[in-house]
Parts: structure tokens; C-alpha cells; sequence
């Protein structure tokens, strides 16, 4: 799968909106978070979160590495891989059994999590740009695709 969107995100209220546009539009799955420090990509997580009616607040999960929601009926799990030393770290919180379910998966810094997370639905790259950030939301499987028409079609990119 190799469908991109590039999206110019003029400000913070941008980034949260395409994260909440993700949440309305998207059945559970795995979204990858890429770019540097202060990318945006908690940001993007917390428009996700609220979209879905999640009133308090949303943190980096980059001490815990996993912080779980409960929104909308579904579950959600936010996973900041920053401060990973080694992969199998995953195969010791039992990170399998979050992929198990029908669950919202969201993942920064997957790179640090490979090999062993499994590929993502949709991989956003995020990277500073004048006063936003830049997009780049590329598809990585057939739901991924459907994701990325979803937004097409209702004006969200």
C-alpha cells in the first residue's frame, strides 16, 4: 500500500483536528506517529481523544509507555515507544495482547518498537513547518486506504 496525503497544519487547533477527524471517521486499528521531539504528535492524540468525549487530559505516555483509555465503548491505547531500549521490552509488557483486541492503537516512535509491532493501518509523519507542521498520513494496508478515502471524501484533507 502506498497511497500518501501531504497536509499543511497551520497550528496546534489543526493538528488536534485532523486527530479528531481520524477518531469520527476510522474504526479501530493501528495509527503509527513519526517525527521529532515537539512534532506534534501528542497533540494529534489528544484531538484523537476528545473527539471520541474524553474530557481529561492527555499526556505523553513516554514514562509508562502505554496509557489506556476508555472512550466511546472502545478501547484506546496511547504508546510513546521514545524511551524503549530494546524491542523485546514490548514482548515483556505483553504488548500482543493490545493488538488482540478491537481496539484504537496508537504508537509514537514505532520505529524503536520494530520488529516487533506489527504493521501499521496508517503511519503519520509529522515535522515542524514555518509556525504548524507538516502531514504526511500514508496508507499501509486496505483499511489504512479506506481511512485516507474517508477523509478525501469528507473534506478532512
Amino acid at each position: 500500500m502506498s497511497a500518501e496525503i501531504d497536509v499543511l497544519l497551520a497550528d496546534v487547533e489543526a493538528t488536534e483536528a485532523l486527530g479528531a477527524s481520524l477518531a469520527v471517521l476510522a474504526p479501530p486499528g493501528l495509527i503509527t506517529l513519526e517525527g521529532v521531539l515537539g512534532a506534534g504528535k501528542t497533540t494529534l492524540v489528544r484531538g484523537f481523544l476528545r473527539a471520541l468525549g474524553h474530557a481529561g487530559s492527555v499526556k505523553s505516555p513516554t514514562y509508562t509507555l502505554v496509557e489506556p483509555y476508555r472512550v466511546a465503548g472502545l478501547d484506546v491505547y496511547h504508546m510513546d515507544l521514545y524511551r524503549l531500549v530494546d524491542p523485546d521490552e514490548l514482548e515483556e509488557l505483553g504488548v500482543r495482547d493490545y493488538f488482540a483486541a478491537a481496539a484504537w492503537i496508537l504508537v509514537e516512535w514505532p520505529e524503536r518498537g520494530e520488529p516487533v509491532l506489527p504493521a501499521p493501518d496508517l503511519c503519520i509523519r509529522l515535522a515542524p513547518e514555518g509556525e504548524g507542521r507538516r502531514a504526511r498520513v500514508a496508507a499501509r494496508s486496505a483499511l489504512g486506504e479506506v481511512w485516507l478515502d474517508t477523509l478525501r471524501d469528507h473534506g478532512y484533507i
